[in-house]
């Protein structure tokens, strides 16, 4: 088993260093490398968005090893359910669509900003542009070409669709998420190449006007929801790739998310 994980991971090796367009980050992934999965598994118990139009993950098997030879499986499910991603024409005209992203626009180094403690005592906590700089006092400047990952704590809930959600009487949503200007902050005067959190939106439940999701996309980037495991990882020192299902004009999709903890 070691021996068959060595030559995989040699064979993807074989794909990389990447090296992102912003900063030339190389990205290499040896045997010995410890790879945190950030994705959860799809299934029919994923929250999703609650909009009139989305359904539940469903999947059916239409042949069986037993009767046809050949254990087959069908599966419908919204492109915006479970780990995934938005891609930057979710919400703004003249972007590319998810099957156009690159390897090189999907992959970078890892940042995770905690907020945690913050949305402990408020649901509707964001992220500022003040606490940006703190975490950078700290931990060094963010580099150039990330993906940022917020962990509001949120994962612990993934388990329970409706404290995931966290519906009041008015059925308004309540979780924490980035604010407009520390997206704005990250996507401008950081060059971030995504922004990803570990709930349902990368704006708050209570976002009545999308204004993250709009300043992400009108740079062209790409949002992560859902995304698994943030606290699994340190602040910084690892690197991330994205690979989304290829969906021909798509706005988003499930997304295999994979962190490279460097040595």
């Amino acid at each position: 088993m070691n021996l068959l994980r060595s030559l995989v991971l040699i064979a993807i090796t074989s794909l990389f260093p990447i090296c992102s367009e912003s900063v030339g980050e190389e990205i290499v992934i040896k045997p010995t490398s410890q790879i945190v999965d950030l994705t959860y598994p799809l299934n029919a118990d994923n929250a999703y968005w609650p909009g009139e139009k989305y359904k539940p993950f469903e999947l059916h098997t239409i042949a069986t090893l037993e009767k046809d030879g050949v254990l087959s499986k069908a599966f419908s499910m919204p492109e915006h359910l479970g780990t995934h991603i938005d891609a930057p024409n979710h919400f703004e005209p003249n972007q590319p669509s998810v099957d156009q992203l690159t390897l090189k626009q999907l992959a970078g180094p890892g940042v995770v900003i905690d907020l945690s403690m913050k949305a402990e005592v408020d649901a509707d906590a964001m992220l500022t542009v003040d606490e940006i700089k703190e975490w950078e006092a700290e931990h060094g400047r963010i580099p150039d070409g990330s993906i940022i990952f917020l962990n509001t704590g949120w994962g612990r809930f993934w388990g329970n669709p409706i404290r995931y959600q966290n519906r009041d009487a008015r059925s308004q949503l309540h979780f924490p998420s980035f604010s407009g200007p520390a997206a704005d902050f990250l996507i401008q005067k950081r060059k971030a190449i995504g922004i990803g959190v570990d709930n349902l939106s990368i704006d708050r439940g209570i976002s009545k006007d999308f204004e993250v999701h709009h300043i992400v996309n009108k740079a062209g980037k790409f949002g992560l929801e859902n995304v698994a495991h943030l606290d699994k990882l340190p602040p910084k020192g690892f690197s991330v790739i994205v690979a989304p299902i290829k969906i021909q004009s798509g706005t988003g999709g499930p997304a295999r998310i994979w962190a490279i903890l460097n040595e």
